[in-house]
């Protein structure tokens, strides 16, 4: 049960009621700790969610969670507004266990196609008007639902190794007699992992994108169900983003967990999170930056190597810090593991050294890259995507903010130690590739200014104040049917996560919002009516990471 701070904090800035345009479709009221909630019946989602949007400014579809009761199945819509994610709302739609069918949003909000399929795949639920709804992650042959509660782990399965087809008529790659299909990856070096593109062609031109996605679906949210809040879920995090932004994925985690269970977080370990976190986002950033290079010019003795000698100048920071080079399982529910290396005098040193070379090799990069004609052909007015439309994919980060919208939860939604610090979201307006490039590079300048204002703040730090943990109990059971959706600014945008307590030590749902799941959805916008190299532009301007996409 929810207590009447709960409510309050979840009923925070919102003036009037925000159901009361859709009071009449109302069928109960639920509080969520993040957010106030509210049930629908299963033919009302459209209505509810088109209204919610365009009277109350909900314009944000963050997340879709689907999950199943020994009475009903349940879809909820996590909606936020880009101008304000502090102002949420959770739409909670219910439908028969025996025969679970709901309305799709997809004619709401775009990004509902994928997180619906997802829904279906993994849990068994049906959307009515739902354009293509087929299995996301799991071959279609899969026999049964994984997160479904019938849902037999030991029995067998067919998959067929069936020579691969043409998608189906109407979909977004229908073949034609003037058209050809061709399939980019999943074992390609421009598909940045495990990533099958369907491409239809009609002579050099792109006519239709299928992202095919699932190759290395480990079903992370099952895996995290199965462990405990306190001592076995931490470690999951680091593998959704194997380019260096774990220790931001990891504070997702902490964020959700430690709402859910009331937990106060240590100033002076709010300041090293966010100092590791930036570090973090570098790594992940300089990754992009060089990837980047060698997709679109082919650039390796070059910027790719710049890239990486660069990265490791910070991993040698972040192994000392954390002890590991990127499985880093440094934060803690509470806090983080250790407090800085010893002698801190000679950790703050380093830092400090990184720091006061990174403007002149943050130039160099600038004349190998932004300044480079090449790349400038290759990138400017390529892989266009409208603000309007970015916001129908759910897309975050920096692929959103180089379609200048002005979103950035660490600003918006503050956590940790953001706001009580000096730092500038950058956005750029130009909405194509090479405006998703300029963000990366100066988020980079951003990062290295808050991490500097960290250190100037723990070198500081009285030592009988250095406090890197609260004090957390060993075993940690939430109320029974507790709910929380928090989400963090990750490396490649808003990670979320949504927890479901039963009153036991481990989660009865745990869904993860990845980043890169809603961005590369929005490729097919960006790609289609173009070159196969713009193409390959505009895939690697995502900069997705698999880990977050199939879990």
């Amino acid at each position: 049960m929810s207590t009447d701070a709960q409510i309050e904090r979840a009923d925070a800035g919102a003036e009037t009621d925000p159901f009361s345009s859709i009071s009449n479709l109302i069928t109960a009221r639920e509080t969520h700790l993040n957010a106030p909630a509210a049930r629908i019946p299963p033919d009302a989602t459209q209505e509810a969610l088109s209204t919610l949007k365009r009277e109350a400014g909900y314009d944000h579809l963050a997340c879709v969670t689907a999950q199943e009761y020994e009475n009903r199945c349940e879809s909820i819509y996590h909606l936020r507004s880009f101008d304000d994610p502090t102002r949420e709302v959770s739409v909670v739609v219910p439908a028969d266990k025996d025969d679970p069918v709901s309305e799709s949003a997809e004619p709401v909000f775009r990004t509902a196609d994928w997180h619906e399929r997802e829904a279906y795949d993994l849990v068994g639920i049906r959307y009515g008007d739902h354009p293509d709804l087929r299995r996301i992650l799991l071959p279609e042959t899969w026999q049964g639902h994984p997160l479904s509660m019938d849902y037999d782990g030991d029995g067998s399965q067919i998959v067929t190794l069936s020579e691969n087809e043409p998608i189906e008529p109407g979909s977004s790659t229908a073949t034609g007699s003037d058209t050809m299909l061709l399939n980019v990856g999943p074992h390609h070096p421009a598909t940045h992992g495990v990533l099958h593109l369907q491409v239809t062609l009609d002579g050099e031109d792109v006519v239709g994108v299928e992202p095919d996605i699932g190759y290395i679906h480990r079903c992370e949210e099952q895996m995290a169900q199965s462990g405990t809040y306190r001592h076995q879920i931490m470690p999951y995090p680091d593998r959704w983003d194997w380019g260096g932004g774990g220790l931001l994925n990891e504070w997702a985690y902490a964020r959700a967990a430690e709402d859910l269970a009331d937990i106060e977080i240590p100033e002076y370990a709010q300041v090293i999170r966010t100092m590791s976190a930036e570090f973090s986002r570098i790594l992940s950033h300089m990754l992009a930056l060089g990837a980047y290079a060698l997709d679109v010019i082919g650039d390796f003795t070059a910027t790719f190597m710049y890239a990486i000698q660069e990265r490791e100048r910070v991993q040698e920071i972040v192994e000392d810090l954390t002890g590991q080079r990127l499985m880093f399982n440094y934060f803690r529910l509470g806090g983080v593991v250790w407090d800085l290396p010893e002698p801190r005098e000679e950790f703050f040193s380093t830092v400090r050294e990184y720091l006061d070379g990174l403007p002149r090799r943050l130039e160099e990069y600038h004349d190998l890259l932004t300044r480079n004609e090449i790349l400038q052909m290759r990138t400017v007015d390529t892989g266009v995507l409208p603000p309007e439309v970015a916001k129908e994919y759910g897309t975050t980060g920096p692929v959103l903010r180089g379609s200048g919208v002005d979103y950035d939860l660490r600003r918006d939604d503050p956590y940790g130690y953001y706001d009580e610090l000096d730092w500038d979201v950058i956005t750029e307006d130009g909405c194509d590739n090479f405006s998703r490039l300029l963000v990366r590079m100066q988020e980079v300048e951003e990062s290295a200014k808050i991490i500097g204002q960290c250190v100037d703040l723990l070198e500081d730090w009285p030592e009988d104040e250095r406090n890197i943990q609260a004090n957390v109990p060993r075993t940690l059971r939430p109320d029974d049917d507790t709910e929380i959706y928090r989400a963090v600014e990750a490396a490649k945008g808003e990670l979320g996560i949504y927890i479901r307590a039963d009153g036991t030590d481990k989660p009865a749902r745990f869904k993860i919002r990845g980043p890169s799941f809603s961005n590369l959805q929005a490729l097919p916008e960006m790609a289609t009516g173009e070159r196969i190299p713009d193409l390959i532009a505009s895939l690697g301007s995502l900069d997705t990471i698999m880990g977050e996409v199939d879990r």
